[in-house]
């Protein structure tokens, strides 16, 4: 889940060690959104097909469809090593075959070129600066076969504009959406100083875009009929397919 603009912090062995503590505070309703990225690959994934996961670093994802699909094979891409040792380290444990996840070190351009039956990238696309959105997301169309589908989840807030018909009050709606962020993360446990560091960071280090330029993204990458499955407070989550 980490791209070459994510935090540095991604590098950190203490940060790498705590990882998987992160999603669960900061995603609401992060286990449901394993489940259904799932479910929705599985409409069209075969039993014994092949999925890219993009942003596999620490290998929740991984280990969540590993699990629930054993003819599943796996290639995941994540430019941080130490995000990559610790996805083999929760395999391992979880014990699927190594056989089974093949993991590569760089970005969607190091992935194999497939062609895979589907696709996943979870909670990566907001470290991706707006211009480089497009050609990351062809990259992975590129990779699949006609008619897999992507799942895709990420920040992406509304901020208003055309809501009232004047554009009035965007930057306020996107500051609302992204402080009930932090509050989510306070009330999972989170310190309500280090949630707003993070509020804040978020603001100003990320390219979040509005669930209608993500959209316009993966359509212009060549996916079609694009489908919103999931919101959590300042997240959304689509599947869309790759047709000729």
């Amino acid at each position: 889940m980490t791209h070459p603009h994510a935090p540095s912090a991604f590098t950190d062995p203490a940060v790498v060690a705590r990882y998987a503590e992160g999603p669960r505070r900061n995603v609401p309703g992060y286990d449901g959104l394993l489940r259904m990225s799932r479910i929705l690959l599985a409409e069209r994934v075969p039993a014994d097909g092949r999925v890219l996961v993009v942003g596999a670093g620490g290998g929740l994802e991984l280990e969540d469809m590993a699990l629930a699909h054993p003819g599943w094979r796996f290639d995941g891409v994540d430019p941080s090593q130490p995000m990559l040792d610790l996805a083999a380290q929760r395999l391992q444990i979880a014990g699927v075959p190594g056989d089974r996840v093949a993991l590569h070190h760089g970005y969607v351009q190091s992935a194999p070129a497939g062609p895979f039956d589907g696709a996943t990238c979870l909670l990566t696309f907001h470290f991706v600066p707006r211009e480089e959105r497009v050609s990351m997301a062809a990259e992975i169309r590129r990779r699949l076969k006609p008619g897999a589908p992507l799942v895709a989840a990420h920040l992406s807030v509304a901020d208003g504009e055309g809501s009232d018909g004047d554009g009035d009050g965007g930057a306020g709606e996107r500051d609302l959406w992204l402080s009930r962020y932090a509050a989510f993360q306070v009330a999972s446990g989170v310190a309500p100083g280090h949630a707003a560091r993070a509020r804040d960071k978020v603001a100003a280090d990320l390219a979040v875009l509005t669930p209608e330029e993500d959209e316009a993204v993966l359509r212009e990458a060549g996916f079609s009929d694009v489908q919103m499955f999931y919101m959590g407070f300042a997240f959304r989550g689509w599947v869309t397919q790759f047709n000729f």
